[in-house]
């Protein structure tokens, strides 16, 4: 992998199965919230990459992002352990769904769509006002709560979702002439549109399907 060499700052726990890990910005770079990097380290005899999505709203010094950690996953146990100051490879950042100043968003997060949704959110409420962000997030255990909390507190509208709870209905009351985002898996990307489609929203969602 072509990349710059950075050190792990630190890796911290932000949710069952989840953790945060804060990297240093590398020289000349540029990052939006809900913009994603590569990420490589060795594994066993080999070399293995990954994409991330960062989540931290601001990254002037250093940008967070989120892993889910798959216990039989090639790449998130071994930075779930990373200690500080171990070396991984940062590529990007890369992607076309992030954050460019809008003035009021809703965030549409499945899974490990959480992490792009803290990051936007937390940059609108610094910005823009709380009471211009809102975030629905659906998993079966959530991450970031603490954050999702602290942005509820300062007005944002924050919806959590169990991982049965259906996405129809819950979005039509939050939009009011805001940007959408929808960060997760293809099939949560899939109910998104039809919600969005139900609650008559006519703009063009910033998406990016996870696979």
């Amino acid at each position: 992998m072509e990349g710059t060499e950075v050190a792990v700052d630190r890796v911290r726990k932000v949710g069952e199965g989840t953790v945060a890990v804060d990297l240093p910005t590398p020289d000349g770079w540029s990052i939006n919230p809900g913009q994603f990097v590569q990420v490589g380290a060795p594994v066993d005899d080999g070399f293995v990459v990954r994409h991330y999505t960062v989540s931290s709203p601001y990254s002037g010094e250093g940008f967070e992002i989120t892993v889910g950690v798959d216990p039989e996953g090639d790449l998130s146990p071994v930075l779930a352990d990373l200690d500080e100051g171990e070396y991984v490879s940062v590529d990007g950042p890369y992607g076309r769904s992030y954050y460019e100043d809008e003035d009021s968003v809703v965030v549409l997060a499945g899974g490990p769509g959480v992490g792009p949704a803290v990051g936007i959110a937390e940059r609108v409420a610094d910005e823009k006002g709380a009471q211009n962000a809102a975030v629905v997030y659906r998993d079966v255990e959530h991450a970031h709560v603490d954050r999702l909390e602290a942005l509820r507190d300062e007005g944002a509208r924050v919806v959590l979702l169990d991982d049965d709870e259906a996405l129809r209905g819950t979005v039509a009351d939050l939009l009011d002439g805001a940007q959408v985002f929808v960060y997760g898996f293809e099939g949560f990307v899939q109910e998104a549109a039809e919600a969005l489609d139900a609650a008559g929203y006519d703009g063009e969602p910033k998406v990016e399907n996870f696979g």
